[in-house]
């Protein structure tokens, strides 16, 4: 039965049905989807509080709502192509309107804002408890990205200054980066095998290699594609800070450290080399004599 509320006061709880019955979809089609048991025993949980709040909106409202289906796929798509713990937190991120509706909405319905908190606070408890495997290889990405951003920025900055020719400069970037990927990924096979961390060397080795190549290609591109060298050296800085920032943005929701703090650092250090390394590809071109 459907309670006394003011138009606006009711247009607040049909908009927070909609929220809850959709984010109710969400976490059922991805409870279908993850294959880890207990992963998927979590989501029916979240997915059961969240038709709670449903079901407690709705006496007031008396009325139905449909979920937002394009809601729905969005950010199932996210979760699927990114991970489920970078999908929901990404969803979760946008709950600060949700906080402020519930809290106006206890003005008139005191008990309101205890409910949805102590059903939120729940929530927050299951989602740490789900274990994601990415997430748990996150280390050796970051082994991977800030080793290839660090090293390949650098000696292109060297080499762009040492040889000003794109290709020339693309050749030996690529020999480099693959074979400091090949490196990368045999120290850390041999590192997470001699710990005791319960990580499997070859998946270890596998995303610290796979997080290097990819990041050389990134950066090498520029170099294939643009006829003059220092544009193409422009370029690629410009792609290692597009990187860093959506790696960190990544790592920031996904594990809920800081963002700023963590891309300052990583930019700093990669920019700093490159320049460093440009400095010095100019001092030795000029006292070996070198002409390319």
């Amino acid at each position: 039965m459907a309670k006394e509320l003011d138009e606006s006061t009711k247009e607040k709880l049909v908009r927070a049905q909609l929220n809850e019955i959709t984010e109710y979809r969400i976490y059922r089609k991805l409870a279908d989807y993850v294959s880890d048991e207990e992963n998927s025993k979590i989501m029916r949980e979240i997915a059961d509080d969240e038709l709670k709040h449903y079901d407690f909106w709705k006496e007031y409202t008396g009325e139905e709502v449909k979920p937002s289906w394009l809601k729905v796929w969005f950010f199932y798509g996210i979760a699927i192509v990114f991970g489920i713990t970078f999908g929901i937190k990404l969803m979760e991120q946008g709950e600060e309107d949700a906080q402020e509706t519930y809290s106006r909405v206890a003005e008139t319905i005191p008990e309101a804002e205890s409910i949805v908190r102590d059903e939120d606070e729940h929530e927050d408890e299951l989602l740490e408890m789900i274990d994601e495997e990415r997430l748990n290889y996150v280390g050796s990405v970051v082994l991977g990205l800030n080793d290839a951003l660090v090293e390949l920025t650098g000696t292109l900055a060297g080499l762009t200054l040492a040889m000003r020719d794109t290709r020339l400069i693309a050749m030996a970037g690529l020999i480099t980066g693959i074979a400091a990927a090949m490196s990368m990924g045999a120290s850390e096979y041999l590192s997470t095998k001699s710990e005791s961390g319960g990580q499997n060397p070859v998946k270890a080795s596998s995303y610290t290699g796979l997080a290097y190549i990819t990041t050389v290609i990134l950066l090498i591109l520029p170099y294939l594609l643009l006829p003059h060298y220092f544009t193409a050296f422009l370029v690629t800085l410009a792609v290692a800070v597009v990187v860093i920032f959506l790696f960190n943005y990544y790592v920031s929701v996904a594990q809920g450290v800081s963002f700023r703090d963590r891309f300052t650092e990583m930019a700093g250090i990669s920019l700093g080399v490159a320049g460093l390394s440009f400095v010095i590809g100019f001092i030795i071109r000029h006292f070996m004599g070198v002409e390319i």
